[in-house]
């Protein structure tokens, strides 16, 4: 299982149960080994069968097995877990640590398919399975991190002179091990341990509950148009719309889904300023309509329940807690960072939103410009500055070219190789699924298999995320990778090329990005996967910065209809307006993330939700133009499980890592080529995982520590003023 899993699978189940936008955590439950495992009847429990070390049956796959596979999951792991715990053996990191990376791969088994029903095709059976299960997961959990005995030896082997005698990734698993336990109730005693355990399983319940009402208010709040207001719309948009109607039984309509990728186009392109306000009010006011969806109240309990139980263990704060094994260490330190950089990104929007309100006046529309009308007018200043028109972008971005394209950086810079499998023996959950063996280009070396689901659907959850069925270890045999990304794009009609936004792109090669540092993971025990918040994300965004490199825009963005390259001068007003909107997209983030501090550096029991993020974000100047990325109650990183609490801003730490690497590739022979750096890229910031402290690992890639000057230089912002 990989016993660092025991808590971070407790976080990851609520997550992957729970559900989040965008990127999500790259933890998974229990690692999947090669060890000799059980015969059983329940196909969820069962070894991978076939081809490639073994893959998951998604085709025999019954809601109806879930649960009774849990149940003989966790009583077996719990087993080994008494076994491990009363050795009568003296402690060693071969019989307590080695042992417990071993433990609970039928668990781990059962988690890949959860994870699918959860996020790729949840139903209203499944979510009464997982409304149940859900504070049992964490009971289970709890009572593995409260086992004494097994804390007990964990204890013993940190502590033994002989773990200096270990490899660096063995003395730093068994760090992880011991620091998870400790911060995690093990040293808690009686109605202190009770209680924490208690906390933890409401808090299951909790989790479970925002993300289903998030999911019903993305669900049940589609907004039908007719032919009459499709004024400004582009034609590929239009289809879909109508593919997404007639897939909801309103054929002849033209559906609007409440998903991001669904409102953001429309809020862009439609010229029905009272329809663009009717779809933002229903997107952003997820989860606070004040039905029986709401999720203010909830967001209140969780938040008391965290600082209780944080309190249990001598932290001021749910937020001290969190970031004190992450690479900011502290909310002070956090915050910080997103003060340096505040003041410049609502600067930008002010000087947005004057350009924008100009050409609203300029064309007559006696408007102020709104939220619902930011997209609209940005739209309008990007054609007036750069002659730049996203809808002509748009057509040279085909969902499959895009692909390619990643394909062929991930040749160049992992000499990966990918191979369509056609032969019917990978099984999948559903026929958009598609799957690609991964070879190395030299060798022939199977690396694994690469899943892709990238459409949206009903009973899929919003956002793009990247996860794995099985993970890169080497303690108990090589394993093969099976990775997965994840996306919502809105399908092309009648066969036609799916054409995405620029941004859209980007969090393609994005969620990729996660995809690599799963495929080229060169790690030995599962525990070395485990993330850290603030560092995780930043490999991903960091491969976003190839989707701009001449060998991809000369070879694959290609028009979806005539086959020719897009023209060099738009690439040249791509490459100029690489900084437009700037303040827009860094804003609406940075509001989040900061609430995200403040709502666990504040006394709950003043913290009213709804008010509170009104008054906050108005003593931060918040532009009333725009709102946070995702409001209080609709926050699913941060209130649908605990990857994310209180290290929201973790995207922007990592954005600094990957304005200061992305300038190192810029200034070397090769560019973003280049043959040395690329094989330093891979070494210390893709295949350790955390086998290696983060700090360390971008000191060895970058020969120093990364620069907050290189962020404000690659946003177009200002530098902060140095103190004296």
């Amino acid at each position: 299982m990989g016993k660092i899993t025991y808590t971070l699978a407790a976080a990851a189940v609520s997550l992957a149960l729970a559900g989040c936008s965008d990127p999500a955590p790259t933890q998974s439950a229990p690692s999947e080994t090669t060890s000799p495992q059980p015969q059983f009847d329940n196909v969820l429990l069962q070894e991978f069968q076939g081809p490639y070390g073994g893959v998951p049956q998604f085709d025999k796959m019954q809601l109806a097995d879930i649960k009774p596979a849990l149940e003989e999951a966790m009583a077996l792991n719990m087993a080994e877990i008494e076994a491990i715990a009363n050795n009568p053996e003296a402690p060693t990191f071969e019989n307590t640590i080695v042992a417990m990376e071993r433990a609970g791969s039928a668990l781990s088994r059962v988690f890949t398919y959860y994870g699918i029903w959860s996020s790729n095709k949840s139903s209203a059976e499944f979510r009464e399975i997982r409304a149940e299960m859900s504070p049992v997961l964490s009971s289970f959990f709890t009572q593995i991190t409260q086992n004494e005995a097994l804390f007990a030896r964990v204890k013993a082997v940190y502590e033994s002179d002989a773990l200096k005698a270990l490899t660096p990734e063995e003395q730093r698993i068994t760090w992880i091990t011991y620091n998870n336990f400790a911060r995690n109730g093990a040293t808690l005693d009686g109605e202190a341990k009770a209680r924490y355990a208690e906390i933890s399983k409401a808090l299951a319940t909790l989790y479970n509950q925002f993300s289903t009402n998030v999911l019903a208010d993305e669900e049940n709040y589609v907004t039908y148009i007719t032919e009459d207001q499709l004024g400004g719309l582009p034609q590929s948009f239009v289809q879909s719309a109508a593919a997404a109607a007639k897939e909801r039984g309103q054929e002849g309509k033209y559906a609007i889904t409440n998903t991001r990728s669904s409102m953001d186009p429309f809020l862009t392109y439609s010229t029905n300023r009272a329809l663009r306000e009717q779809v933002w009010r229903t997107y952003y006011n997820r989860g606070d309509n004040g039905d029986e969806f709401d999720n203010n109240a909830i967001i209140k309990q969780i938040l008391l329940l965290r600082d209780e139980r944080v309190a249990l263990l001598g932290y001021d704060n749910y937020a001290q807690w969190r970031l004190e094994d992450r690479m900011a260490k502290t909310p002070e330190n956090a915050m910080d960072l997103m003060m340096k950089v505040w003041p410049a990104a609502i600067a930008r929007v002010e000087e947005e939103v004057a350009d924008m309100q100009a050409i609203a006046d300029a064309e007559g529309a006696d408007i102020t410009i709104a939220p619902w009308d930011y997209r609209f007018y940005a739209e309008k200043v990007r054609q007036a500055k750069y002659d730049l028109d996203s809808n002509e972008v748009k057509q040279y971005l085909q969902l499959d070219k895009l692909r390619e394209a990643m394909f062929y950086v991930a040749g160049r810079l992992f000499n990966f190789e990918f191979t369509p499998v056609t032969d019917g023996t990978v099984p999948v959950f559903h026929p958009d699924v598609k799957v690609w063996e991964v070879t190395d280009k030299d060798s022939g070396k199977l690396v694994g298999l690469w899943y892709l689901d990238p459409f949206a659907r009903q009973g899929k959850r919003s956002g793009a995320w990247a996860t794995t069925y099985r993970r890169y270890t080497t303690f108990d045999g090589e394993t093969t990778v099976l990775a997965s990304n994840n996306s919502n794009f809105v399908k092309g009609a009648n066969g036609e090329s799916t054409l995405i936004s620029w941004d859209d792109a980007e969090t393609y090669f994005h969620e990729f990005g996660h995809a690599l540092h799963f495929l080229s993971a060169n790690v030995k025990y599962p525990t070395s996967h485990s993330g850290v918040r603030d560092y995780t994300e930043f490999q991903s965004q960091l491969l976003e910065r190839w989707l701009t490199t001449d060998e991809v825009i000369d070879n694959y963005l290609v028009h979806y209809k005539t086959g020719e390259p897009i023209p060099a001068d738009l690439v040249v007003k791509i490459k100029k307006a690489s900084t437009f909107n700037e303040g827009f997209k860094t804003t609406e983030y940075m509001a989040s993330a900061i609430m995200d501090l403040l709502y666990h550096t504040t006394d709950p029991n003043t913290i009213e939700p709804d008010t509170f993020e009104r008054e906050q974000l108005a003593k931060l100047n918040m532009p009333e133009e725009i709102v946070m990325r995702h409001r209080s109650t609709h926050f699913g990183h941060v209130f649908s499980g605990e990857g994310y609490a209180s290290s929201y801003y973790g995207y922007m730490w990592a954005e600094v890592l990957t304005a200061d690497a992305a300038e190192a590739f810029a200034e070397a022979p090769g560019g973003f080529y280049d043959e040395a750096l690329a094989g330093k890229l891979v070494k210390y910031l893709f295949s350790v995982r955390n086998a290696m402290d983060p700090a360390e690992a971008y000191r060895l890639f970058r020969g120093r520590d990364a620069q907050v000057d290189a962020l404000m230089r690659d946003r177009g912002f200002p530098l902060p003023q140095k103190e004296d």
